[in-house]
């Protein structure tokens, strides 16, 4: 059990579900933050490059500090938040996530708590995730669907687009 963090920081999106159940475990005073990313491919002197953009950071200084996500694959979109909440200095800064998939990483990152490792491809709808045309998120289990294939560009799913060698 967690004890005595002060503040959550939650991404909205997927982690909302999965976040409730975990903060009626947590001990002590809790506050809530609700985070939303707005992932943005946009192409800058002829690169193509993604950017992640947040909405207004809470007051977290000394505060201690857990970013909750459903899904940790690729790491990029939490890192890039945790180094953002990091500049607040927080007394401490742990991220928590329902599923995590290693083997999907392009960062050296590892949630400090999960709760199932995978090495699925596939698309995992219910609690809170949803499925590529956006429903399933109020299903009571975690189901796994054939992940649809991935495609680049501004609309597509995942992957930056790789650059000419």
């Amino acid at each position: 059990m967690i004890n005595s963090l002060e503040r959550r920081v939650i991404t909205l999106d997927r982690g909302f579900i999965f976040a409730a159940d975990l903060v009626r475990h947590l001990t002590g005073p809790t506050v809530c933050h609700f985070v939303r990313e707005d992932v943005r491919d946009v192409e800058q002197s002829g690169h193509a490059r993604r950017e992640v953009f947040f909405g207004v950071r809470p007051e977290l200084r000394g505060r201690d500090v857990l970013l909750v996500d459903a899904v940790l694959e690729s790491g990029v979109t939490q890192e890039f938040l945790l180094r953002r909440l990091g500049e607040s200095k927080p007394r401490s800064l742990r991220m928590a996530v329902l599923l995590d998939k290693p083997e999907s990483r392009r960062v050296a990152l590892e949630p400090d708590y999960f709760g199932f490792r995978t090495a699925s491809k596939d698309t995992w709808v219910g609690y809170g995730l949803a499925a590529v045309n956006g429903t399933g998120r109020n299903g009571r289990q975690l189901s796994a669907t054939a992940a649809p294939p991935r495609r680049n560009g501004a609309n597509g799913a995942g992957k930056r687009p790789r650059r000419k060698k």
